[in-house]
């Protein structure tokens, strides 16, 4: 069952939109040892994560914020956060998380939590102890930023088209089962450079690991943003997303347009794109990814920056919410 699985999985590499991912076989050092990491605690090679390849710290970054958050055990059930990743998924509109993260919770329990949900939502108090709101929330960083990323990179669904049936219906169970698995935290640590926590995200102080953790990968996100953006692009994308309450803006892009007006030409694609992932991946198409031509790496770099400033502003918005 899991080499079916496995395998369609791997398959589903040549749905990757825009970018080449490095192929397992071709993989040698930050992104080998990335990919070996992912099957042996996630089960599998998910494509959410092999996307990032062409760029291999901001791949180092975006697994250690999925493994530190989900997948590493806590206090918090891994059903309990599979039921959050599929919370904010749904609020994204990510039908590809959706899909594999409430398959993996129904092949974990028949349990539902509707109240974490809700909380997840921003609509409810915290329905849970103290001790798992730097995993939970960390959970959703993860999501919201790995929601923005797929939805630029990914179809609708986890599997190609042409999957045999068998992986369909074994997906859930197969998933239920690795996660069942016990993983201590702190292992992808090694894959980042130490840094310091930025003061957004000081509600993971109560959890060692995730709070290291979370310092690296946003220098590492930062770091790439630099490299894919100037810095008037990206300072109007930092304090638009600071003023930001959460609010998709709906179909219209008149609003990226009017916000990107007063940079220099060249900077516009770039920003709108930026803007784009942040605020509404939903709305980002062929032609804004064309628009701003850069080559895979650099266009992994700025998905990932644009895609993880918001999630932290996510973050804090219902981390806010939760303590009131």
């Amino acid at each position: 069952m899991g080499r079916i699985v496995r395998t369609a999985l791997r398959r589903s590499l040549n749905q990757i939109r825009y970018v080449e991912p490095v192929r397992p076989g071709g993989a040698t050092g930050l992104v080998a040892a990335v990919y070996a990491d992912v099957e042996a605690d996630f089960g599998m090679l998910a494509p959410p994560v092999a996307l990032h390849s062409p760029a291999p710290v901001a791949l180092a970054a975006s697994w250690s914020l999925l493994r530190e958050t989900l997948v590493a055990s806590g206090h918090a059930s891994r059903a309990v956060k599979e039921a959050v990743a599929a919370a904010v998924s749904r609020s994204n509109t990510c039908p590809y998380c959706v899909s594999v993260h409430t398959a993996t919770l129904e092949g974990l329990t028949s349990t539902t939590f509707e109240d974490v949900e809700t909380w997840a939502g921003r609509a409810g108090p915290r329905p849970f102890p103290a001790e798992q709101l730097p995993e939970l929330l960390g959970v959703v960083v993860a999501f919201h930023y790995l929601n923005r990323v797929v939805n630029v990179f990914l179809g609708d669904s986890p599997l190609p088209p042409n999957a045999p049936a068998p992986a369909r219906k074994f997906l859930g169970r197969f998933m239920g089962t690795t996660a069942r698995e016990e993983h201590p935290p702190g292992r992808s640590l090694r894959l980042l450079a130490e840094a310091p926590r930025p003061d957004d995200l000081a509600w993971s102080s109560g959890h060692p690991v995730i709070g290291d953790a979370l310092g690296r990968i946003a220098a590492a996100f930062d770091a790439g943003g630099a490299r894919a953006l100037s810095r008037p692009a990206r300072e109007l994308v930092l304090d638009r997303v600071a003023a930001w309450d959460g609010t998709p803006p709906g179909l219209s892009r008149a609003w990226v347009t009017e916000a990107v007006a007063d940079l220099p030409a060249d900077d516009r694609p770039g920003a709108t794109l930026a803007l784009l992932v942040a605020m509404a991946s939903y709305q980002v198409d062929d032609g804004t990814v064309a628009a701003f031509g850069g080559d895979d790496r650099r266009l992994v770099e700025l998905v990932s920056w644009a895609g993880f400033t918001a999630a932290r502003r996510m973050a804090g918005l219902l981390h806010r919410a939760t303590e009131v």
